[in-house]
Order: C-alpha cells, then structure tokens, then sequence
C-alpha cells in the first residue's frame, strides 16, 4: 500500500478489507497492489525515471509505514504508476508534451537507489502514463478537450527517449491516455 504521500507499506493477507487501513491526517491511498515478497515493484514518476523495490524489503506490520524516499533516492518527484513487474510486458509512457513510447519492463527495471532514466521529459512537462499494452488502440485527449485515436501499432517501441508525437497540442498539455481494443468500443467516464 502507498499513500499520496508517499508512505508505504505491506499488509499481510489476501482481500483485506481496505476500509480497515489508516492514513496519517490529510493523506490517503494513492496504490494498492497484491503481491508476494518475491515480486519486484515499478515505480514510474513524474520526470520518466523508473525506481524497482523488492516486495521483501517495504516496511511490514503496524502503523503508516516509511516514506519512499528511505528505500529510492526519489527527491521531490512524486510516482505515476506503481504496478508489479512482470517479464518481457510492453508498457506505454506518455508525457504532457503529447509525446510517447512503449518500451519492455525488462529494460525499466533498476538495479540501483538512483533509478533508471527511461523518458526524456521536456522542461514544463512531465510523464503522466505508465500502462501495460492490452488493446490495439490508443485514444489521447488533451486540456483542450479534443481526442484522438489511432492504431498502437503506429508508437514505436524503444528503450528511451522522448517518443513520438502521438498528439500535436496547441497551447494546450496532453491529459489523459486510454488503451483499448477498438472491436470492444471505448467507454471514458466524465467528471472523474
């Protein structure tokens, strides 16, 4: 369990009553991930570095856990994604810019405190998306409100870099992303 504040922690057990677990005051859950001790972590942040914790070494037992910054050297960044490694996935990173890649979790995963510098963010962006490939679409909407969707096919895959435009934004940032499969349609809740 990681908070918004960054403080993490493991639960033991499997389909623990979430309402049950606290917060220091003014912060709340952030990500919730069942996992094992022997599964190791992704940690995607703001400025595209990627930081990999060992399930065995998040604080365990009572109380709001330890600040992320004792386990990685992650500084002021604050963490987009967090989600269990899995061998040889395609992930798709996509930054405010309109810019984006897929890249392997094989080539993310850090071996040292200091992380791994996957995306190349430009100044006054930052990466906003960090989701495992599970569709054939792509659909990008910006704070101008305009959409647009294409075949995945057309993002190259890399191991870092920038990426490439997947959406040109006029005085505008790229605001959300949604894979999907274009047979089943896409379904994108408003006001959320």
């Amino acid at each position: 369990i990681c908070s918004a504040m960054g403080w993490i922690r493991s639960v033991r057990g499997h389909n623990i009553d979430l309402s049950t677990i606290k917060y220091k005051e003014g912060d709340q859950e952030k990500f919730v991930l069942e996992t094992t001790t022997i599964d190791k972590i992704l940690l995607c942040t703001f400025s595209g570095k990627f930081f990999t914790l060992l399930g065995d070494n998040i604080f365990k037992g009572k109380g709001n856990g330890e600040s992320i910054k004792l386990i990685v050297d992650i500084g002021n960044d604050d963490i987009v994604s967090m989600q269990v490694y899995k061998p040889n996935q395609k992930l798709l990173l996509a930054s405010t810019s309109g810019n984006g890649f897929i890249t392997n979790s094989d080539d993310v995963v850090a071996s040292t405190k200091l992380g791994k510098q996957i995306m190349q963010v430009a100044s006054g962006h930052q990466c906003i998306a960090c989701q495992p490939v599970q569709g054939n679409s792509i659909a990008c909407i910006g704070e101008n409100r305009k959409l647009s969707i294409f075949a995945i096919s057309e993002i190259p895959e890399m191991k870092r870099g920038q990426g490439v435009i997947m959406q040109r934004l006029k005085d505008a940032k790229l605001s959300d992303i949604k894979i999907f499969n274009i047979e089943d349609g896409l379904s994108w809740p408003s006001g959320d």
